[in-house]
């Protein structure tokens, strides 16, 4: 099965790395490189949600967590699975992205590409792993 994925981080060898394997594993994927330009893009309403949004917390300007609560005032991405992909892996942030509707937290520096490609799928298909 395919999905349309959202990766969001301001580390552009990042991106490139995640997207390529999303890619190669048949996913329909979208790069941003801040927390404005994802929203920018979910406020566009001719664009159907995507099926999951990998989200990194320390951005310049609208951080992660910034986004997650635009996202929500807005009511944007309604039912997309939102997965944090960061290196932030304090029980505080992993709690505050708890209680933002987070589906998922996989912290960068642990898992490789083709675990973050799995956990993805996983909580696309089951739910949430939080």
């Amino acid at each position: 099965m395919s999905y349309r994925v959202y990766i969001v981080d301001d580390d552009r060898f990042l991106l490139d790395l995640y997207s390529v394997k999303f890619k190669n594993a048949g996913h329909d994927i979208s790069v941003f490189g801040s927390g404005e330009d994802l929203l920018a893009a979910l406020r566009k309403a001719d664009i159907p949600a995507p099926d999951a949004i990998l989200l990194d917390l320390v951005m310049p300007g609208i951080d992660g967590f910034e986004a997650l609560e635009a996202m929500q005032k807005e009511h944007l991405a309604q039912g997309t699975k939102i997965i944090i992909l960061s290196n932030q892996g304090k029980d505080s942030d992993i709690e505050r992205a708890k209680q933002l509707s987070a589906d998922g937290y996989i912290i960068k520096a642990s898992a490789i590409p083709s675990e973050v490609l799995a956990e993805t799928v996983r909580t696309i298909e089951n739910g949430a792993h939080i």
